[in-house]
């Protein structure tokens, strides 16, 4: 038997109890003391234990001092089921959230400015409707990780897996910050796709959401205006109870909301080794001086091993990630915007492609600041798109991989919505659309495919996609025609033309090319030469083509 220490941080709260299957659900007095923590010890042989706290709670919804039944706000682990009790596991005496040995630590992992993201939902990603098992669990995941390695990807970043209400979510309800969502499987399962993404090479990246809770979350019953606002500050987007971070305990000298998530932050990156967060709604967050001090925590948590921290702030606005900015990077949810137009034939102003690929004419600062994508879990898929657009079969697929050519070359982090590398076409709905992995049959996504995989050797394995040089060297504006040049100081060079109309330009002149002599042609993999700086070929109507200087 070990005593085993049970807290409650309620300061201006007047009661608390703690009950279990410890106890048989017979309450256990807790005491206050002076920092506002409940406590009180039970003596508990190794094992897993249910319990949950009653607390006479603050909260404005109900009568003053009434006694409520809460989940541990730091429940490490929480029964999905409606008694929403929390599990605490004692293993050698000790409360562990569990038992996994992690083996892959000593992996280099790839620098932010290297990556390629693949933006995944455990329950969609691993299998059809037709599958046999049921499939959507982090072990499923585990078994395609190998699909994923040969892709190119060297970061993937998992839709939130907090614990939610209910079967299926995107995870942007969250209930149970600390614990893992047990419809995917045990925490063990989650560290082990980890662990395996880490010994390929492959940084995990955790979608977060900070700005707000579900109604039902512990902290709203215990004392809802202690941790969140009374009213939303953006009316139009409000999605539940939002988190105070402007708040001030004077007496006990914190932020306790800023508290309370920095240590989420903290355990998720010391817990499960992640790599990276992207911090949702952060314009509704609205307290840079929160985001400053959560980036701070998160860094160093993760140690000397590199950490990307990214905002999704709509509108897009360069301010949250440059100098003055707390992120590294964010959503650049224009690019996606201006391809779609521009490959659909909505848009003709090559100016605004110029400010797609060059995110500095916006205002960003280096390579880094922007992850770019053609689509989201927030978008439309780009097949949905193009047929919207009433463009469909092997026109569809040329003017997707025109779209994957200017997401690779441009300045900025790529990042693949999963299943658009081979033209996944599910609906923007949140239920569950898992992947049609049998698309692969079709000799049209199989192509897609390969073209997404050579573009990613390429953008990963040329330093020239490293950086934020670019130089837009032709722009013809009536014929619809893009040529930028991206380099590196040591002589790498690649150059993009890209073909945005209709027509097909036989024996088309680009001017300025930066080098004479012979240059590879990626796409169609022919080399050509280049005199007096002018490179003439052939232009197909919607369709890049990217030379790769020798």
């Amino acid at each position: 038997m070990s005593l085993i220490e049970f807290t409650l941080f309620a300061p201006y709260n007047n009661g608390a109890e703690l009950k279990g299957d410890f106890s048989n659900w017979e309450a256990i007095s807790m005491s206050k003391g002076e920092d506002g923590t409940f406590r009180t010890k039970v003596d508990l042989e190794d094992g897993d234990y249910e319990y949950k706290f009653r607390v006479q709670s603050q909260s404005y919804f109900f009568k003053p001092d009434t006694w409520v039944e809460v989940t541990d706000p730091y429940a490490i682990a929480v029964k999905d089921d409606e008694t929403q009790n929390g599990v605490v596991r004692i293993r050698d005496g000790q409360r562990v959230v569990d038992t996994y040995e992690w083996k892959n630590d000593h992996v280099n992992l790839p620098a932010d400015h290297e990556l390629v993201i693949y933006e995944m939902h455990i329950g969609d990603f691993s299998g059809g409707e037709e599958d046999p098992n049921p499939r959507g669990k982090y072990k499923h995941v585990v078994e395609k990780l190998d699909y994923l390695a040969e892709l190119g990807v060297n970061a993937i970043e998992l839709m939130p897996v907090n614990q939610n209400p209910g079967d299926y979510s995107w995870g942007y309800m969250i209930r149970h910050l600390f614990a893992a969502e047990s419809n995917y499987g045990k925490s063990e399962e989650l560290k082990r796709l980890i662990d395996e993404c880490h010994g390929r090479g492959i940084r995990i990246i955790l979608d977060c959401v900070f700005n707000h809770t579900d109604t039902e979350s512990p902290l709203t019953q215990i004392d809802h205006n202690y941790w969140y606002s009374r009213h939303p500050s953006d009316p139009e987007y409000n999605w539940g109870p939002e988190f105070d971070y402007a708040h001030f305990d004077d007496n006990l000298g914190i932020f306790p909301a800023r508290k309370f998530v920095n240590d989420v932050i903290s355990f998720w990156v010391k817990e499960y080794h992640i790599d990276g967060i992207r911090y949702d709604a952060v314009k509704q967050i609205d307290n840079f001086d929160f985001l400053y001090g959560a980036v701070e925590v998160a860094k160093q948590a993760a140690g000397p091993k590199p950490f990307y921290n990214i905002a999704e702030f709509i509108p897009n606005t360069p301010v949250v990630t440059n100098e003055d900015g707390p992120m590294d990077g964010c959503w650049n949810d224009a690019f996606s915007y201006c391809i779609g137009e521009f490959i659909t034939g909505q848009e003709t102003n090559l100016e605004r492609l110029k400010d797609a690929v060059e995110p500095r004419r916006l205002g960003y600062m280096g390579v880094t600041n922007v992850v770019n994508y053609l689509a989201s879990h927030d978008h439309n898929r780009l097949m949905i798109e193009l047929a919207n657009n009433e463009i469909f079969d092997e026109e569809a697929f040329r003017r997707a991989k025109l779209g994957a050519a200017l997401l690779f070359t441009a300045v900025g982090v790529p990042m693949i919505w999963m299943g658009e590398e081979f033209g996944s076409y599910q609906p923007k709905e949140t239920k569950s659309h898992k992947i049609e992995w049998n698309l692969l049959e079709n000799e049209n996504n199989k192509g897609l495919l390969q073209y997404y995989k050579g573009l990613i050797n390429l953008r990963k394995n040329n330093p020239a996609l490293h950086t934020a040089n670019v130089d837009f060297l032709h722009t013809n504006q009536e014929g619809q025609v893009l040529g930028y040049n991206r380099w590196n100081d040591e002589g790498s060079r690649i150059v993009v033309v890209a073909n945005l109309s209709d027509n097909y330009l036989a024996g088309y002149a680009v001017p300025n090319f930066p080098e004479n002599g012979t240059w590879h042609e990626w796409t169609r993999d022919y080399d050509i030469e280049v005199n007096d700086h002018t490179l003439v070929d052939d232009l197909a109507e919607y369709e890049a083509r990217v030379y790769v200087w020798h």
